[in-house]
């Protein structure tokens, strides 16, 4: 069973070609005090999709900023199904605050599912959004 696992563990196709993680949208600059938003979005690119089913996990970790959540799931999401798309990409928004000027940052350790008609393959990723605190 073991052998099993670590065969099919070994054979796990690179699918990071099919999906793109972006930040686009996020506040870059904030004053002290005021709220600012971190944007995530996990995009499928064509033939590909972001599994609804299989677990979707992301870790929020800051340094020198408050977010109002810390973990995320797909539930969180606020991606639309649009007419023709069966799954939505995941689309998150958080909030955060800055109590203090200088450098702030916001760390996402992600964990998902990319799919196709034929594979679904886990993917571990991290993107950390500077902050500017004014």
């Amino acid at each position: 069973m073991i052998a099993l696992l670590l065969v099919v563990l070994s054979q796990t196709p690179d699918v990071s070609g099919l999906y793109e993680l972006t930040t686009e949208g996020s506040t870059l600059k904030v004053k002290a005090g005021e709220k600012g938003k971190l944007v995530l979005d996990i995009r499928a690119k064509s033939g590909a999709h972001i599994s609804d089913e299989a677990p979707l996990k992301i870790e929020l970790k800051s340094t020198g900023a408050k977010t109002e959540k810390d973990k995320l799931t797909y539930k969180d999401s606020i991606g639309v199904k649009k007419d023709g798309v069966e799954y939505p990409d995941p689309h998150f928004e958080v909030p955060f605050v800055s109590d203090k000027p200088g450098k702030a940052s916001i760390e996402a350790k992600m964990k998902f599912f990319v799919c196709t008609d034929k594979v679904c393959a886990p993917q571990t990723k991290t993107v950390t959004l500077p902050v500017d605190v004014i």
